[in-house]
């Protein structure tokens, strides 16, 4: 309640340390306010629009506390993935809940939500946020939740019970109400309550059916009855309530399936994960991806190495994660053979995370939270680092931004740093304008009175010498030498939107950059030798050979499509954009008998003025970003289209591969807008903002 100006005394959260509560305040908290975290399997994000008269006891929490549109979940979309990353702020990748279904092959043994190898600890990675309370003096009960039940590390809650779908949802809303009337020794500071609908119904009836409303009426009159509950224990402005879901739902039909026997012929060889998402284990069969890309006109399922999967899905990081995935168009099924899903008709979920059917539902109330406010759209990975500071407890090791999430609560306790900077740029001496040598570089196209008048220096080309040991905020690599990585980035601002074209590329012209010492550059004539690697400019029409970047001959036109991509992002989403940052990394592998490094991917870091009246260099108020992660491989097979022009399918490709900010810092190691000036929970906000939040016009 906030406080009434024209009132003699006030019932709002802070009167008792004002010292001017009404005679009636009753004052029912004593000791640490409780933090109650509920799932409701299944309720997709927007259930809240379209069905909110049905929902009256959400819809009023959702008004009266913090919420947003939609909570983006983890890859894959599913259930015991996505409530684990919830309660270990981790990807699949890292806490090891790949699916719900899943094969370890140093185990040799199979995880299912039916067999009992669910209730091994081995599977479960990460700290799960019971734990982190109890480590720190605090108690623990939970009424169902994946993992809750298992003995990881050899510890339970101190109340749990043992998962059974039987039991009613009101008894479960009762044995938790029962535990917040314990002694205060004894009442749990962190609690759970799952309840299985609107999932179940979701899936039986499709998202868009009776049974689905009637799902949906059935747990707002459950949340009723809890929250009826507090009020008698006079616990409701007192106790901080988390409600979320674990992924959305979309309709399916036995009508669209794809077989992956229709495209391969005899599977029988290999082991097949079925569903919205596919995964295929094999032992002799080699060509898995070759064979199922691209083998009829508007085929509904791609097939990934998971190495070659879309980072933003961070998912590959895991021995359990199979050679090859299949991502499945929404609404469509994928199969082993036709007939062989006894189950297809409904709904279901597991699609690409970014799918708007899959969002999830978040609200937050209590008195640690803001009143009626809604908050932009956000990964659940944040969720755990916000629990903890609930708790004012510190969280373990997570793949969250700790303090990403501080606009939600009305006194966050944690204020967040920038990292520090782990290697200074170095200082290139420039003694000559005229190279020593020309390392086969040659522009005869220009004036030789003019081919050094543009040469600057700037912090272009900077080598950083990174702590890979730490998988979650570094890449990894495979050389067992370490060498070193080298991150070569331009930036660029465009003042106003212009429709000409890039300027032009003077043909056969490349110049030695004289700031570089010649035995720590390439030289020109071994990409004359290079095979089907080529060189493409970081930005035209420079000309300077430390400002050129490494391409696959059949991948030339995407880096020219990059740029006019960016030059006219105000086109194709909703928001203008002035300043774009035109991001590229090279690795430590290089083209065989030379020393041309080769990119793994091209970055782009674009920042504007949500203001569209102000240029990103002036922006008082809050600015936005696209970021985009392009895988650089020898050929364009990841698009059906690839063989006819590259405006049809360029961009598509380009979007697809969209990451966050944060995405491109922790594989190149850099970051960003730490001179901006504005507050680092803002900064950690607009790196985190999810994918699904940034939509392509269409």
């Amino acid at each position: 309640e906030k406080r009434i100006s024209s009132s003699n005394c006030h019932c709002s959260a802070d009167c008792l340390s004002a010292g001017d509560c009404c005679t009636n305040y009753n004052i029912v908290c004593n000791g640490e306010q409780p933090l109650l975290l509920i799932s409701l399997d299944g309720l997709r994000a927007e259930y809240q629009q379209t069905w909110h008269s049905l929902m009256p006891v959400l819809d009023k929490l959702r008004k009266c506390g913090t919420s947003t549109t939609f909570m983006q979940p983890v890859f894959p979309s599913k259930t015991f993935p996505n409530h684990y990353s919830i309660v270990t702020g981790m990807y699949s990748e890292s806490h090891g809940l790949v699916d719900n279904n899943m094969y370890d092959p140093v185990f040799d043994a199979t995880f299912g939500l039916s067999n009992p190898e669910k209730d091994n600890p081995r599977w479960y990675q990460g700290q799960p946020i019971w734990h982190t309370a109890m480590y720190q003096g605090l108690r623990a009960g939970t009424f169902f939740w994946p993992g809750s039940d298992v003995a990881i590390n050899e510890t339970f809650p101190n109340l749990y019970e043992k998962y059974d779908g039987t039991v009613p949802f009101e008894k479960r809303v009762f044995t938790v109400l029962k535990w917040l009337q314990l002694p205060e020794t004894q009442r749990p500071d962190f609690l759970t309550l799952y309840l299985e609908e609107p999932d179940k119904s979701g899936h039986n009836y499709g998202p868009v059916s009776g049974g689905l409303v009637s799902a949906i009426q059935g747990v707002d009159k459950v949340m009723g009855h809890l929250m009826n509950g507090l009020k008698q224990l006079n616990l409701h402005e007192c106790i901080n309530i988390i409600v979320v879901a674990d992924h959305g739902m979309a309709e399916t039909s036995c009508d669209r399936t794809e077989a992956l026997q229709d495209l391969v012929g005899d599977v029988s060889h290999l082991y097949v994960t079925q569903g919205p998402f596919g995964r295929i284990r094999y032992i002799k069969f080699k060509c898995v991806c070759v064979c199922v890309q691209c083998k009829k006109l508007d085929q509904k399922i791609k097939a990934y190495l998971k190495s070659h999967m879309p980072k933003r899905f961070h998912y590959a990081n895991n021995r359990r994660i199979e050679d090859v995935n299949v991502l499945v168009t929404s609404r469509w099924l994928f199969e082993s053979f036709p007939g062989a899903l006894t189950f297809c008709s409904g709904g279901n979920h597991g699609y690409d995370n970014d799918d708007y059917s899959m969002q999830a539902m978040f609200l937050g109330y209590g008195p640690k939270f803001q009143f009626q406010t809604e908050v932009e759209p956000f990964s659940n990975i944040e969720l755990y680092n916000l629990m903890c500071d609930i708790m004012e407890i510190t969280p373990a090791h997570n793949n969250g931004s700790h303090g990403s999430l501080n606009h939600m609560l009305r006194t966050p306790p944690f204020s967040p740093q920038h990292p520090q900077e782990q290697s200074l740029p170095g200082q290139c001496p420039l003694a000559t304008l005229v190279p020593t040598d020309p390392l086969g570089c040659s522009c005869p196209a220009l004036v030789p009175n003019n081919t050094h008048l543009t040469i600057t220096f700037i912090r272009n080309i900077i080598p950083l010498v990174l702590n890979t040991t730490d998988p979650l905020q570094f890449p990894r690599t495979t050389k067992s030498n370490g060498l070193q990585l080298i991150v070569s980035w331009e930036a660029y601002t465009i003042l106003k939107f212009v429709s000409d074209p890039l300027p032009g590329v003077t043909e056969d012209c490349l110049r030695p950059d004289v700031r570089i010492p010649e035995d720590q550059s390439p030289t020109c004539d071994q990409y004359t030798n290079a095979g089907n690697v080529t060189h493409a400019f970081l930005y035209p029409p420079s000309t300077y050979f430390s400002r050129i970047t490494s391409i696959f001959c059949s991948l030339k036109h995407k880096s020219y499509f990059l740029h006019i991509l960016l030059l006219n992002l105000n086109l194709q989403t909703n928001c203008s954009i002035n300043q774009p940052h035109v991001i590229y990394l090279l690795t430590s592998r290089f083209v065989t008998g030379t020393g041309i490094p080769i990119p793994t991917h091209y970055f782009a870091v674009v920042a504007s003025c949500l203001d569209a009246s102000r240029p990103v260099t002036d922006c008082a108020g809050e600015f936005y970003t696209i970021s985009f992660l392009l895988p650089h491989r020898p050929d364009n097979s990841e698009s059906c289209m690839s063989n006819q022009a590259e405006s049809t399918w360029v961009e598509d490709l380009i979007w697809f591969h969209q990451s966050r900010v944060m995405d491109v810092e922790w594989i190149t190691g850099l970051s960003f807008f730490q001179d901006s000036g504005r507050p680092v929970p803002e900064v950690l906000r607009v790196k985190t903002r999810p994918t699904a939040a940034i939509q392509r016009r269409t």
